[in-house]
């Protein structure tokens, strides 16, 4: 499921029912992390288990970029408030690899797997 705050609206109200749903069992994810209202603020407000780089910055990265830098970054924060990271749009091994040696939880892109409909994504748990 995925669900948009809508910019001003009171903070407090998706606070707590963001609290609700972590106490139901559904893991809370900040999507597109670093880019638009996606900011670090938002760590502070709302109840927060994942944070999924945005994938504008894992596209270029390389191990000699300001990409990478800001990958690391983002993930050693995730880590010390004790949140689980995503990096999204991983095309190749090169972004995979170095992803995984900075301590990136989860990959999510084409070098993983393209959409799939329900029954090739079914195929694909049982295959992998």
């Amino acid at each position: 499921m995925s669900a948009r705050i809508p910019f001003g609206l009171n903070g407090r109200a998706w606070q707590r029912k963001l609290f609700e749903f972590r106490q139901a069992g559904v893991d809370i994810a900040l999507d597109d992390f670093g880019t638009g209202f996606s900011s670090i603020s938002y760590l502070k407000k709302f109840p927060t288990d994942y944070i999924k780089i945005d994938k504008s910055f894992v596209k270029s990265m390389t191990d000699v970029s300001n990409d990478k830098v800001l990958c690391e970054a983002i993930i050693v924060l995730a880590k010390k408030l004790g949140i689980s990271v995503v990096a999204e749009g991983v095309e190749t091994q090169e972004q995979y690899d170095i992803l995984k040696r900075m301590g990136c939880d989860y990959a999510q892109g084409y070098l993983i797997a393209r959409p799939l409909s329900e029954a090739d994504f079914e195929s694909f748990l049982i295959a992998h």
